[in-house]
């Protein structure tokens, strides 16, 4: 497993927005937590979301019975997909509010991006989202889409979800998108990482008392070690190459090294990235942040190498390739 951590020095405005974030967003009480104050904020935020370049197109489609959005860059090939699964601890988020991010995927890779809108917790939980998410991929094959041209990525709960979604399409016998990339993701709702009692003060974005809410909302009593639930605990042989990003102040980072770990034993192609100083999905701030566009780009060599490496290659037999 190549675990790379970035060299370069931390910008300026990283660390402003780690301010910011600390200031903003860690220190308000009960931030994150009530269902309804974060759908509130989500809304709100959605205001300032910047205009994507000329030639961007959004379009609202219907997946199989399942809501997305389908985007499109002046640079986007036919042939190619994305499949993106928001964040949002489960309860919260849509394709709408994270669209200064998908356009710039879908530019990176050159490809069509479809943002599912899954059912959110707790009026939907578990196993809600991931039957909206394989639904959503299932649509994608019913298209003719070829999967070795498919790739699926996710952030935060949604990174976790992506990788739920792998095991449960192997676990079905269906085909395999050719890649996934999982943005500082959660795989572990049972809790168990080092790093959240490790990173609980530096993180400069979230707290781990927050989590257990929002396992409960989106779990209702089921099993956290259930892998369908928690990718941690299943078994990953055959699994796609996966590209993991990980900030290495999140209380989250063990949640991603470990599950790279796990891919990586089970034979697995797996790219381990640790961003130095990176608060919880940097990507988000693409923006002003240039240390989120490098990792963008990195996405879309990530994916174009996968992309471009002969069909008849098994997914867990290939070697791993180091930058």
């Amino acid at each position: 497993m190549r675990a790379a951590i970035n060299k370069r020095r931390v910008s300026l405005r990283a660390e402003l927005v780690r301010l910011g974030l600390r200031l903003l967003m860690k220190r308000r009480s009960g931030f994150g937590v009530g269902v309804a104050d974060s759908r509130r904020r989500a809304a709100s935020m959605q205001r300032l979301i910047p205009r994507p370049p000329f030639g961007t197109r959004f379009a609202m489609v219907d997946a199989g019975g399942v809501g997305a959005e389908l985007v499109n860059v002046q640079a986007s090939r036919a042939d190619r997909h994305l499949l993106f699964l928001h964040g949002g601890g489960f309860v919260t988020g849509s394709p709408a509010l994270y669209r200064h991010l998908t356009w710039r995927l879908a530019a990176a890779a050159n490809a069509r991006l479809l943002a599912v809108d899954y059912r959110l917790a707790p009026e939907h939980p578990f196993p809600a989202a991931l039957d909206d998410a394989a639904t959503a991929y299932r649509w994608l094959l019913d298209t003719n889409a070829d999967p070795r041209q498919i790739a699926v990525i996710g952030d935060s709960a949604g990174g976790g979800l992506t990788l739920s979604l792998l095991l449960r399409m192997r676990d079905e016998g269906m085909p395999l998108p050719y890649a996934a990339v999982a943005l500082s993701p959660c795989t572990d709702l049972a809790l168990t990482g080092p790093s959240l009692a490790e990173n609980a003060e530096a993180d400069p974005m979230l707290r781990p008392e927050w989590l257990p809410r929002m396992v409960r909302h989106y779990l209702a009593g089921a099993d956290p070690r259930q892998p369908w639930a928690s990718p941690l605990y299943g078994d990953p042989a055959g699994l796609p190459p996966t590209l993991f990003q990980v900030g290495s102040d999140e209380i989250l980072r063990d949640d991603a090294t470990r599950m790279a770990a796990h891919m990586r034993a089970a034979g697995c192609r797996v790219e381990m990235e640790i961003w130095p100083r990176m608060p919880h999905v940097w990507h988000l701030f693409a923006a002003i942040l240039p240390e989120a566009r490098r990792a963008i780009a990195g996405i879309g060599e990530f994916l174009e190498r996968s992309f471009s490496e002969p069909a008849t290659t098994p997914a867990a037999a290939r070697g791993d390739r180091r930058r």
